[in-house]
């Protein structure tokens, strides 16, 4: 007779779970269980990583004979109530009830049929909030590093290569780059060593994706990036991190010695001598390291500066090797792309059909189209905040308005701000674009890295471009002119309309050193720094147009 599976609470022990007092409500649990009398084998607490409405928190998920459910914003007071709701099966019920037959933690429940749960999709989140990040054995009982081991054991480094240029993945940083098309230029070069980098130096404001990634699932990443290594043919890679994630630093650290212990990832996931060795580096606070070239220097203990291309890292990267660099989430999505085939990944999203021929000249053709889901970051003005993943293609709309539930108090969406200092802003009028490459860039936007800022009616747009232009100014490495000297005489143009001081030439002088910035500057900081301003400028001209004086300023 099989024994039944003990109920089970998760408890969300991600970095904004953790600011609303989570760990406090997991001790508070574990005590309890224990004045109830109750053991691990009846009722199982622990901490899991990001449970996606992070606006909630804390949040806590109960798994059981009843189903799962999930509650929000209880405090340590109220542990004992939680513990009984989650080994009954049914919510409510007697023991649960107050004496006027209310549920005293019905203010608490969270609807898993809500369209913010119902209509993600998630591949590169899909075991967030059911392990334990510090757990090895939990991350290998839910299939971790099982399509490492196939690709060392069974498949060629071609063969890997092809089923991700067959799923159409696109870099997920930012630009959008085949990722297969990039892995063929790295595998291509000349006999000799290569290294594997990835990419954790999320900046953008409102962004939040790679951060969720690591704090909840570092092996996936680390499956990911070791997939990548023997694709490539690289022994040698390093985890590339903002200084400021303290806690993804800790639990990427501690998976590198679980795995170490264990005698590294050949002997550990393949039962082979495989000599892969992955470092991780900690980055010093610069928002321009997230930059290829500007990487590769702050790895080599250099200041973190970009350098002219080409040649790009693929060809000439670290220590003069070829370099593969993949941001967190494009690597996070390699297993289960493996695993499920890059046919199956294609199939989501929108685009014309993924490619993985090579013609006769032994040219690699690049996929293109949007395929696959997308990790986003919904915060701002938005009722729901927190962690979202969707299919490439689904309306702008979808998200903010039926996931996110619009602005709070029921006011109007002016608009979202997309792809962070890179990006741009989409009116309301354009909410159905979808949420695809193409059609964003279209827009004078960008899907970026995944953050999205949803705006409410009272925001001044003037006044939002010079916050992201003030970013641009305080990052910039100040190594090439255009950048170093254009941001801070934008930000000095954008604080006149700020003050109602801008008179109407300043409107042509703003959009002509915009694109005299985004033409020469060197590097993508600079060139995407105006951006927010080419957007606002384009789509809310009479708000800039409202703060100029009706008499030149030097008559």
């Amino acid at each position: 007779m099989n024994t039944p599976a003990p109920a089970r609470l998760r408890c969300c022990d991600a970095s904004a779970c953790r600011n609303a007092g989570g760990p406090a409500l997991r001790q508070a649990l574990l005590a309890a269980r224990a004045a109830a009398g109750l053991q691990s084998t009846s009722l199982a607490i622990g901490a899991v990583g990001c449970l996606r409405l992070c606006g909630r928190g804390p949040l806590v998920a109960a798994d059981g004979p009843g189903g799962s459910r999930l509650w929000g914003g209880l405090s340590p007071e109220q542990a004992a109530l939680l513990v009984a709701a989650a080994v009954i099966d049914a919510d409510p019920s007697p023991a649960l009830t107050s004496p006027s037959g209310s549920d005293p933690l019905a203010s608490y429940r969270l609807d898993l049929s809500h369209p913010f749960f119902s209509l993600q999709q998630p591949v590169v989140l899909e075991h967030c909030g059911l392990i334990d990040p510090d757990c090895l054995d939990q991350a290998l009982a839910h299939g971790a590093y099982s399509q490492l081991r196939r690709c060392v054991r069974q498949l060629t480094p071609e063969a890997v290569r092809q089923e991700v240029r067959r799923s159409g993945l696109r870099g997920r940083g930012g630009a959008g780059y085949p990722t297969g098309l990039k892995w063929d230029t790295v595998a291509l070069q000349p006999p000799g060593p290569r290294l594997v980098v990835a990419n954790g130096d999320e900046g953008d404001p409102g962004a939040f994706m790679d951060r969720t990634v690591l704090e909840s699932d570092p092996h996936r990443l680390l499956e990911g990036l070791a997939i990548a290594a023997w694709a490539v043919g690289a022994e040698r890679g390093y985890v590339y991190v903002r200084a400021e994630y303290p806690l993804a630093i800790a639990r990427l650290r501690r998976a590198l010695d679980q795995i170490s212990q264990r005698g590294g990832f050949g002997v550990a996931f393949t039962g082979t001598p495989w000599p892969l060795r992955l470092e991780l580096r900690v980055g010093a606070g610069a928002y321009v390291c997230g930059e290829e070239t500007a990487l590769l220097q702050s790895i080599e203990g250099g200041r973190g500066t970009p350098r002219p291309r080409p040649p790009y890292p693929a060809q000439r990267g670290l220590g003069g090797a070829p370099t593969l660099i993949n941001n967190v989430e494009t690597l996070a999505a390699i297993p289960p792309i493996l695993r499920q085939g890059g046919d199956w990944y294609a199939a989501i999203g929108a685009g014309e059909p993924a490619s993985a021929s090579k013609p006769a000249s032994g040219a690699i053709t690049a996929t293109i189209g949007s395929r696959g889901t997308k990790v986003f970051s919904l915060s701002g003005a938005v009722v729901h905040t927190g962690v979202v993943e969707v299919p490439l293609g689904m309306p702008l709309r979808t998200v903010v308005e039926t996931m996110g539930g619009g602005v709070v108090g029921g006011a109007p969406v002016k608009a979202v701000q997309t792809g962070g200092p890179s990006g741009g802003c989409i009116p309301a009028a354009l909410l159905d674009t979808a949420l695809e490459y193409e059609a964003m860039a279209s827009l004078g936007s960008m899907l970026g890295s995944g953050g999205m800022v949803v705006l409410g009616p009272h925001t001044a747009m003037p006044e939002l471009a010079r916050y992201f232009m003030g970013f641009c100014v305080e990052e910039s490495c100040g190594k090439c002119l255009p950048c170093r000297a254009g941001t801070v005489q934008l930000a000095a143009l954008l604080d006149r309309f700020v003050a109602g001081q801008a008179e109407a030439a300043d409107l042509d002088r703003l959009a002509e050193l915009c694109a005299m910035v985004k033409a020469t500057s060197l590097c993508g900081l600079g060139q995407s720094a105006p951006n927010p301003v080419l957007a606002t400028l384009r789509h809310f001209r009479p708000e800039y147009l409202a703060a100029c004086r009706e008499e030149p300023r030097w008559a």
